[in-house]
């Protein structure tokens, strides 16, 4: 059967293709307002989840993937499918082949390879002919074309009764170095608070674009985050000057669309090679000779006191944003970044490149933002 929009969840738009549909989570006007980086990860399904109730032991997605890389740097491994039955993780599932898009960092060329729909299949455990909620979790590293789905019993949508949170942020948020879609940090703060989650989480874009917060301000939502920092310190985009003033109107537009509604805003988390020294962060050379991607600050930090911008800087101006924008909107909240991830987590929870957190440390951010946020002595406690 067709994959129409009432199956899908967590995508802002489902854009329709010769052969199927793809998610996209950001809309067309977006889009087209968009760079090409940002073009490329918007229409990679972080959090994005095919969710329908039925009996079926049995289901098979039909797929085309997308993925992305750089030549000389090594590429990522498959994006990974899991498969969710009333919450419990059940399979796990990659595409063996996908279109390949690789970029030449010195050139600038891009070059594509073409790949054939492919079947995944997943066992879904014995049902004994109860109706069951399943979720499949799409790839959140690369793009998906989704052709078909089919089952051994009728699938049916399933009701949403569930809070809705709108999350920004850069590719901690979107799931880089996470082990697969569902245990993204992200994904596990939503099944822990008992929200459905819509993830903005953009690799190398969180950087107070406008079209992103209109995007929001049009969403349904019943609590936005937005957790902002991190890419513009290693863009290099913006100097001090700018970064107040850009983040007042990000959530001046957004309020325009949600004057009510819980808003909460969240500093970077620790991250040692950017805390003193601004950006422009770049490829560690020594680590791409020996096979291995790591990153490095190139900025000066004796450059932070003419305007440039370090993490240290942006968590100041962040608290700023929101001491002086609190006593006129009440549901305006703030969490420490550095209460999911500080320096103190180095050496139990190290970040494997110096700027993304492993698989056990997205488990681990996601069971603390729950606790801090969802919990019931969190900023804003939900039930689940």
């Amino acid at each position: 059967m067709e994959i129409t929009a009432e199956l899908v969840r967590g995508a802002v738009e489902i854009e329709r293709t010769e052969t199927g549909v793809r998610p996209h989570r950001l809309p067309e006007f977006a889009r087209r307002q968009a760079d090409a980086q940002f073009e490329l990860v918007e229409a990679q399904p972080a959090g994005v989840r095919i969710v329908f109730r039925s009996a079926a032991t049995r289901v098979t997605l039909v797929a085309r993937a997308e993925r992305f890389g750089y030549v000389g740097v090594p590429l990522r491994a498959p994006g990974v499918f899991d498969v969710l039955v009333d919450g419990e993780l059940v399979a796990s599932a990659s595409l063996s082949s996908a279109v390949q898009i690789l970029r030449d960092l010195t050139t600038g060329e891009i070059t594509r390879s073409e790949a054939e729909p492919e079947e995944l299949t997943f066992e879904l455990g014995v049902s004994g002919g109860v109706e069951r909620l399943v979720e499949i979790w799409l790839p959140y590293s690369e793009s998906v074309e989704l052709i078909s789905i089919d089952a051994d019993e009728p699938l049916a949508p399933a009701h949403r009764p569930a809070p809705t949170w709108v999350h920004y942020g850069s590719s901690i948020s979107q799931g880089s170095n996470a082990a697969s879609a569902a245990t993204i940090w992200t994904a596990v703060a939503a099944r822990l608070g008992g929200v459905e989650l819509t993830n903005l989480g953009f690799g190398g874009s969180a950087l107070l674009d406008p079209f992103v917060a209109r995007t929001i301000r049009d969403l349904p939502a019943d609590l936005i985050s937005v957790k902002v920092g991190i890419n513009i310190v290693n863009a290099d985009l913006m100097r001090r000057r700018a970064f107040a003033p850009a983040l007042h109107g990000f959530l001046d537009v957004i309020r325009d669309g949600h004057p009510d509604t819980p808003l909460l805003l969240v500093t970077p988390l620790w991250s040692p090679i950017f805390e003193h020294t601004p950006g422009p962060g770049a490829f560690d050379p020594d680590a791409l000779s020996r096979g291995e991607t790591r990153f490095v600050a190139a900025g000066d930090p004796a450059e932070v006191r003419s305007g440039k911008l370090d993490l240290a800087t942006i968590r100041a101006d962040i608290v700023r944003v929101v001491h002086d924008r609190s006593a006129s909107d009440p549901n305006l909240f703030q969490l420490d970044g550095m209460a999911l991830y500080g320096a103190s987590d180095a050496q139990s929870h190290p970040l494997p490149d110096d700027l993304h957190p492993d698989a056990a440390t997205h488990r681990l951010l996601g069971e603390r933002f729950a606790e801090e946020v969802f919990g019931v002595e969190g900023a804003i406690p939900t039930t689940r």
